[in-house]
């Protein structure tokens, strides 16, 4: 079944507001550096408990990243890094489903693929907070 060019452009503009905004974010964390104290609030995880959280150091890392520089990204935190292509590929099948006309999913996937990405955060929150997991901390 075709759809009408009217309906296709109509179905981009929820594909093209996201990565206009991710956009705007990455731009936002390259040219404020959360290297310098002051711009960015200290995670609430890390404050209360001295730990870290997955995300500590993610604001870094889309700094270096936005600034070509991925070996300080994946020392800042590997899991942020690793996580961008797999955004990335989702975002561009959601943007090939719109302009195609197809609906968008009506479930978010395999229960057991989202409790196995469930289960790599959990542990690499534990990895990085143990004296053997180091090296990803932030």
């Amino acid at each position: 079944m075709r759809t009408a060019p009217n309906m296709t452009a109509r179905g981009l503009w929820a594909p093209a507001g996201v990565i206009v905004a991710a956009a705007a974010v990455v731009t936002f964390v390259a040219l404020v550096d959360p290297n310098e104290q002051g711009h960015y609030p200290t995670c609430p995880f890390l404050a209360l408990t001295g730990y870290q959280c997955p995300g500590c150091g993610s604001l870094r890392t889309l700094h270096a990243l936005a600034h070509g520089q991925l070996a300080d990204a994946v020392a800042l935190n590997v899991f942020t890094v690793a996580m961008v292509p797999l955004l990335a590929f989702f975002w561009l099948r959601w943007t090939a489903a719109r302009a195609r006309g197809r609906p968008a999913r009506t479930r978010a996937g395999d229960p057991r693929l989202i409790w196995l990405l469930f289960a790599v955060v959990m542990l690499f929150w534990l990895v990085r907070n143990l004296p053997f997991g180091a090296f990803l901390a932030a």
